[in-house]
Formats: structure tokens, C-alpha cells, sequence
């Protein structure tokens, strides 16, 4: 198996495990931690989104200062907007208020 393979199946996996966190919670009783089947979808979208995006930044670019950046800006707005979505950081009607 090629590095990028690797990589990528990291992603997936990686994935995977954070969106078993809120489901663990939600199975233990933590108060706060009421996700639906929806914020699920949500959120496997924008975090397979963003690593395919990084996969996709870390294979075109060759100057490592740039990739950082890329990658930075990739989680920057993924921070952002899945902040919106739980809470109305902005106040855009995507976080249903």
C-alpha cells in the first residue's frame, strides 16, 4: 500500500472515529448530546469533505509552506461552519434559528 492510500484510509478512519464520539455519548446518557440522524449525515459530510479536500490540497501542492496554508484554511472553515450548525455562531438560517 502506497503513502496516499495510507493517507487516505487514515481519513476515513479518522472520520469515522469522531463520529462515533457524539454517538457513544448519546448512549452513555451525556446530558447536552442529542444528535438526530441528520446531524450525523452533516456531519460525516463536512468531515469526509474536508479530508478528501486535504488529501486533494496535500497531492497538487509541493511547497510544504503552502500546504499549510491550504489545510489551514480547509479546517478553519469547517470550524466555522460547523459551529453555526450547533450553536448560531453567526446567525445565518443554517443553524435553524
Amino acid at each position: 500500500m502506497t503513502t496516499p492510500n495510507k493517507r487516505l484510509l487514515g481519513i476515513i478512519i479518522g472520520a469515522c472515529a469522531l463520529l462515533t464520539i457524539p454517538f457513544f455519548a448519546m448512549r452513555l446518557g451525556v446530558d447536552g448530546v442529542d444528535w438526530k440522524l441528520f446531524d450525523f449525515i452533516a456531519g460525516g459530510i463536512m468531515l469526509f469533505g474536508a479530508g478528501f479536500a486535504i488529501e486533494v490540497a496535500l497531492r497538487m501542492i509541493t511547497k510544504w509552506e503552502y500546504r499549510v496554508a491550504a489545510c489551514a484554511s480547509i479546517l478553519i472553515v469547517v470550524a466555522v461552519v460547523w459551529a453555526e450548525l450547533a450553536v448560531g455562531l453567526i446567525g445565518t438560517p443554517l443553524a435553524g434559528s
